[in-house]
């Protein structure tokens, strides 16, 4: 397939790409509340403290997780997902990135938002954005309907952000060598995103000017 016939799809990273700033603490501090992450933190410091010393980010996120959402209804935690959704979609979002994103969508990309963020107010925002898809980190629920504290498949980060959006490219436009990958990223975490990319862009700044005309 040659490069004129392959759809565009643009990757959107979100928290300190697509948004302002981080996402995650904000949104575990809605559901838990401040007094009962720190509790739960607390109670698992044996293993909060070396993943610390370690920087071992999915690590400390599947511990804030449990200590946030265990034992949460999940149309609970999904009702603050939507709420905290808006609040991002209205005043927490870059203006740049923002621009580029609705480039993409005018010009008939497919954009997919890639984060290691939690699905509960990812896919409403994806939906206020209207973007094609979201792939994301999922939380584990028990046949009650509470959250188990787990995480689906682990921490959408890094190798398995990219696994997991070929698997989107796979269901959705019949791989990865049918499209034209642009992908949008700012930290360590968007490494193996941005080097998959047939167009990676850094984030970490302000965004370069909008190009001349869109690939098509």
């Amino acid at each position: 397939m040659s490069r004129a016939e392959r759809s565009v799809v643009a990757a959107f990273d979100v928290d300190g790409t697509l948004t302002a700033r981080d996402c995650v603490v904000p949104f575990l501090r809605r559901v838990a509340g401040t007094g009962r992450l720190a509790l739960g933190l607390a109670r698992a410091a044996h293993r909060v403290l070396p993943a610390l010393a370690r920087r071992d980010r999915d690590a400390l996120k599947a511990l804030a997780s449990r200590a946030a959402f265990a034992g949460r209804p999940l149309g609970e935690v999904e009702a603050a997902g939507r709420a905290f959704a808006a609040e991002v979609e209205q005043h927490g979002l870059r203006p740049d990135v923002a621009e580029r994103l609705a480039w993409h969508r005018g010009a008939g990309h497919d954009v997919v938002l890639v984060s290691a963020s939690y699905g509960a107010y990812l896919r409403p925002l994806g939906a206020a954005l209207g973007v094609a898809g979201v792939v994301c980190t999922e939380l584990a629920a028990d046949p009650a309907g509470c959250c188990t504290g787990e995480l689906v498949g682990g921490n959408c980060r890094g190798p398995e952000k990219v696994r997991r959006l070929h698997a989107w490219l796979d269901e959705h436009h019949g791989g990865r060598g049918a499209v034209e990958l642009w992908a949008y990223g700012d930290s360590a975490g968007d490494r193996e995103l941005l080097a998959d990319a047939d167009h990676p862009v850094w984030a970490k700044g302000t965004l370069p000017p909008l190009p001349e005309a869109a690939t098509r």
